[in-house]
């Protein structure tokens, strides 16, 4: 791969390597008139225009900012079927209870995915990570989840496998509901089994599990966790959605890459996390489509917390299917900055995955960046509507 340097950025900002919490979040550098060297998929050299070393190829990028390319920590991009009429009988008033006695809810998603071959889930979420691609997500994590049994569950993360030839993907084993009946024996096959086939099959990167009320208590959690990690997987959870149980503490405790959503979080679970490493990982599109309370993005990060954003995109809490969306409604929704916007979407959203050689227009990161319609990157959580980027480069190439 030719050595290339990119000229005409009018104006390029970035965060520091690796994860920023608290204050440090907003302190962005912010270069006018600059040049950008690319060598093996790697940022070579930053700075003034003018100073620009040689190289191979020079590519003029016409005077706009250049932003790094933004991180998703969290989607459920591979689905089948859709919800489309629970979204329209929840908005006339229908309770999620009486959803469900209709055959609706997430149970209906969990039937359509589990009816579905490899091949339909790859023609399905082909598009959708294209969506979030062109928006400006250069890694995406996908989770399965919607299976249920472990066939399904299987199926969806070898759709994940298939394609991450097309996508830079972190593909992640989601146990997400729990069955009506036999749930002992349901947690026991999900920590002998399907866990160890996983692993076996290199299928996922991190376990997930969504612990709650309605879904998994802490202790079964805690049991799954361990099995995760006899095998070497990475650990994450949803928690505090609806109600603080005790997740997010567990999460902390463990030294879990993230704790996702936290929409019901108070001042304890706040501190816990400002006292760890786990990222905190907001997702705005939940509030925004389900009206909830908004996650306390603003209070985590004065408490000193790494906050991470994600999409979440799914088909029932949140069909978000632009990352720089899911960036400007954590300004509007959660009260950061943009500042503190871009560096929860790049660095700490990598930092939410294991991965700390992207997120950072730095010397020795990954050359994954955005070139932006304007010469001015606040144009990226400004805009709503349209999209502000004009072209994505992953290790820079232009995709």
């Amino acid at each position: 791969m030719p050595d290339t340097l990119f000229t005409g950025i009018a104006q390029l900002a970035t965060p520091q390597p690796g994860p920023q919490r608290g204050a440090a979040m907003r302190e962005l550098t912010v270069l006018q008139d600059v040049a950008l060297l690319v060598k093996n998929g790697l940022v070579e050299w930053v700075g003034p225009a003018a100073e620009a070393p040689s190289a191979t190829q020079t590519t003029d990028l016409g005077g706009r900012a250049v932003v790094p390319g933004l991180v998703d920590p969290h989607t459920h991009a591979v689905w089948a079927g859709d919800r489309l009429s629970d979204w329209e009988a929840k908005v006339q008033g229908a309770t999620y209870e009486e959803i469900l006695v209709r055959g609706g809810g997430i149970r209906s998603t969990m039937r359509a995915t589990a009816a579905a071959d490899v091949a339909e889930l790859v023609t399905l979420a082909r598009p959708r990570l294209a969506a979030l691609r062109a928006s400006g997500a250069t890694t995406l994590e996908v989770k399965s989840g919607y299976g249920l049994d472990f066939a399904a569950e299987l199926r969806m993360l070898r759709a994940v496998r298939e394609l991450q030839a097309e996508f830079e993907l972190r593909p992640t084993l989601l146990i997400h509901v729990p069955p009506t009946e036999g749930r002992a024996e349901y947690v026991q096959g999900v920590c002998a089994d399907l866990i160890p086939q996983v692993a076996r099959e290199g299928l996922a990167e991190a376990v997930d599990v969504f612990t709650e009320k309605e879904a998994f208590s802490v202790e079964e959690t805690r049991q799954i966790f361990a099995a995760a990690r006899t095998h070497e997987l990475k650990v994450k959870l949803h928690a505090d959605q609806f109600h603080a149980i005790g997740g997010t503490e567990l999460a902390c405790e463990v030294g879990a890459l993230s704790v996702d959503h936290l929409e019901a979080s108070t001042e304890a679970q706040i501190r816990a996390l400002a006292a760890s490493d786990t990222v905190a990982t907001i997702l705005p599109g939940v509030t925004l489509h389900l009206g909830l309370p908004a996650a306390p993005g603003r209070n985590l990060i004065d408490a000193g917390a790494v906050v991470a954003v994600g999409t979440d995109l799914n088909p029932g809490s949140s069909p978000v299917f632009s990352t720089q969306m899911a960036l400007a409604l954590a300004i509007r929704l959660c009260k950061l900055t943009p500042a503190e916007a871009l560096s929860a979407c790049t660095v700490n959203a990598a930092h939410a995955l294991g991965l700390s050689d992207r997120g950072s227009l730095s010397a020795g990161q990954r050359a994954d960046f955005l070139v932006l319609h304007s010469p001015d990157w606040r144009d990226l959580p400004y805009t709503l509507g349209a999209s502000p980027v004009q072209d994505v480069f992953l290790a820079g190439v232009k995709l």
